[in-house]
């Protein structure tokens, strides 16, 4: 009887947590978030979000009978952990250089004032993501009775919607790798027995989009770009500006 309270209990944390992701705007640690006229989110909010969210899932690990059993909270087998881990970060980092280039036709690297904040942030929210989708919820979902697979559809599912990366405005490519990285890792968390290969991966994909497109995660609209607005400011090829020391004089 105890133990199946304990487990109760852990998964309505679970769900608590689920619900702490949708909230992860008010606290500035969305994907999205982006610096707005040259002004960062609020760090304490950060750090509230990181706080509730690195709690409960200490939390569960107290609280759930069989934690690294049952829900994957932990590493799993070591050296699988490492080569899915590094091969997972290769594939989100490859296709992160294929979209920059795509998209700039160059590897677009960010604003230096924005490391700190944008790489603690994309660290710690891949951390959070995997304990509580790939960990927690899918560890749950498969001891409750579902299949494997489909307890990886059902988390990946609830991963992209909680994320809100599908609401109008957010940009698509984020959506799309939002639930590419829901299936691929949650088929490594089950391969491997624990979330340490799905964070890898996760962490070095999200890093890697940042530092290739200069975005954490929301592009700006076509034509608003800090080059789109530069480009416009200049003059165009071939023109001079009349008066000055570069212009053809009159005979």
């Amino acid at each position: 009887m105890e133990e199946t309270v304990r487990v109760l209990v852990a998964f309505g944390l679970t769900l608590l947590l689920v619900m702490l992701r949708l909230e992860a705007e008010r606290f500035g640690a969305a994907e999205y978030d982006e610096p707005r006229n040259g002004r960062m989110p609020s760090l304490w909010r950060r750090l509230a979000w990181y706080l509730l969210g690195i709690g409960g899932v200490v939390a569960i690990l107290f609280i759930h009978p069989t934690p690294e059993g049952a829900l994957f909270l932990g590493l799993g087998d070591r050296f699988e952990a490492i080569g899915l881990g590094l091969l997972l970060g290769l594939l989100g980092a490859s296709q992160a250089v294929a979209v920059a280039w795509y998209h700039y036709h160059h590897l677009r690297l960010p604003d230096v004032r924005a490391y700190p904040g944008a790489l603690v942030n994309e660290i710690a929210t891949a951390f959070v993501d995997e304990a509580v989708f790939r960990g927690a919820l899918l560890g749950a979902l498969v001891a409750f009775g579902l299949e494997p697979a489909l307890a990886i559809v059902v988390q990946t599912l609830a991963y992209a919607l909680a994320t809100r990366l599908g609401a109008p405005g957010r940009d698509r490519y984020m959506f799309v790798l939002a639930l590419g990285i829901g299936l691929i890792a949650g088929w490594a968390t089950v391969t491997s027995g624990g979330i340490a290969a799905a964070f890898l991966g996760h962490a070095v994909t999200r890093v890697a989009v940042f530092l290739t497109t200069g975005h954490a995660g929301q592009r700006a609209p076509s034509g608003r770009e800090v080059e789109d607005v530069e480009r416009r400011r200049r003059i165009p090829d071939g023109w001079r500006i009349v008066g000055s020391r570069d212009a053809p004089r009159g005979r």
